[in-house]
């Protein structure tokens, strides 16, 4: 079973372009210095508005429909962000999901040529052991019917 590959390759979970942009978007959209900005800038059009700053005129009276129309694009952007990040995230799991599965099965058919061999050993050995449970150890395992019964039980 070495080097046979139970699907195709996995692809890179880094990606292309465009993960690496929704990394960095992430990242920064993500960062407590980009909170703390906001948050800074927020305070100084708040105080600017409320003419507390000598030599600004307020531009936006209150209730502050410019400052409104500002946060409602920043939660665009943000809730956008945030399902990008999560599709992401998604197929990363997927990944390794699949990854997992072909360990695995690996492992799977590595072990049943373990008890193929030593049952092999055993009866050149001259020991005989009617052992049911080991004969049934030995089947290959029908990935496919594994798979039908998941589906059935989904």
């Amino acid at each position: 079973m070495k080097g046979k590959s139970v699907s195709r390759s996995v692809p890179d979970p880094k990606g292309g372009p465009a993960d690496r942009a929704a990394i960095l978007l992430s990242d920064i959209l993500g960062s407590v210095w980009l909170l703390i900005a906001f948050l800074a800038l927020i305070g100084f059009y708040l105080l600017w508005n409320f003419g507390l700053i000598k030599g600004l005129q307020p531009f936006d009276e209150a209730p502050f429909n410019v400052l409104d129309t500002i946060l409602s694009i920043f939660a665009i952007v943000l809730s956008v962000a945030v399902l990008i990040s999560q599709k992401r995230q998604r197929r990363l799991e997927k990944i390794r999901e699949q990854v997992e599965f072909e360990v695995n099965v690996r492992a799977e058919h590595e072990i049943t040529k373990i008890l193929e061999m030593l049952h092999t050993i055993q009866q050149k050995l001259g020991i005989t052991n009617n052992d049911q449970e080991l004969e049934e150890m030995k089947k290959q395992t029908d990935i496919a019917d594994i798979h039908e019964k998941i589906r059935k039980n989904s």
